[in-house]
């Protein structure tokens, strides 16, 4: 299925079209697959490849194209700027073994809200919640927790530039009612999304108290809809426990 186009050049948006179907493909990707998935000519697909293995964003191995060297120092980057370190995976991989759920950290920045860091393989390409700008924060547990968190100014603006789009039966849409949902996260100090992003899952999220970085964090945990009832204790519990465990700002 062709990308969906994004104002800009045509050339870049072409070029990172490129680039996320390598890095969300399983395995390395020939350059037909590429030109099949993105719907463009073979000849097209060379040319735009061509200065993303100069610059190192792609390799070409035997079985096709894959991520660069390049992709990992990216991460690293957007960690830094995101005042993270490599402790925050651990403690993910930590949340993950306590509760057998998918864990994630997410953060609000200048108007964005963005899925930092994802336990989930990222083969899993049938979950929900991957890496990437959030575009249903709304509908689920981390954007409520991230969006009740903020002044009520910055929550109207985010809702407004970024929608309230039905993702599901249970998906709230009314401001009015999405501010009494804000008032509930507040009261209990956590925030549930059952099925309101995709009906098959239910997520529970925390913020993180504020760290002087002008980010707003939140700790999360995604599980089957039908796990809520009897685990819903223990996920609170264990998120509560991750809190303080989240790794302070790196020294400048």
């Amino acid at each position: 299925m062709p990308a969906t186009p994004i104002p800009g050049p045509q050339s870049v948006d072409r070029a990172l079209a490129v680039l996320d179907a390598v890095t969300d493909a399983a395995r390395p990707i020939g350059a037909k697959a590429l030109a099949r998935r993105l719907d463009c000519a073979l000849s097209t697909v060379y040319h735009l490849t061509g200065p993303l293995l100069a610059r190192g964003y792609l390799v070409r191995t035997a079985e096709g194209y894959a991520p660069g060297p390049r992709v990992p120092a990216l991460h690293r980057s957007h960690q830094r700027h995101h005042g993270l370190g490599a402790g925050t995976g651990e403690l993910l991989g930590r949340l993950r073994r306590a509760t057998g759920a998918e864990a994630y950290h997410t953060a609000y920045r200048d108007g964005l809200i963005t899925v930092v860091d994802t336990t989930a393989p990222v083969t899993d390409t049938a979950h929900p919640f991957a890496p990437g700008p959030e575009g249903r924060a709304h509908a689920t547990a981390h954007g409520k927790a991230l969006l009740a968190a903020l002044p009520r100014p910055l929550r109207r603006r985010y809702l407004t530039d970024h929608g309230m789009a039905r993702f599901t039966t249970r998906t709230i849409t009314s401001a009015e009612r999405f501010e009494a949902e804000i008032g509930l996260v507040r009261d209990q100090g956590f925030a549930v999304s059952v099925g309101e992003a995709d009906l098959a899952y239910t997520c529970l999220a925390v913020a993180l108290p504020e760290r002087g970085d002008g980010i707003v964090h939140a700790l999360s945990v995604s599980l089957p809809t039908g796990d809520l009832g009897r685990r819903q204790g223990e996920i609170r519990a264990a998120l509560t426990r991750a809190v303080p465990q989240f790794p302070a700002l790196p020294e400048s």
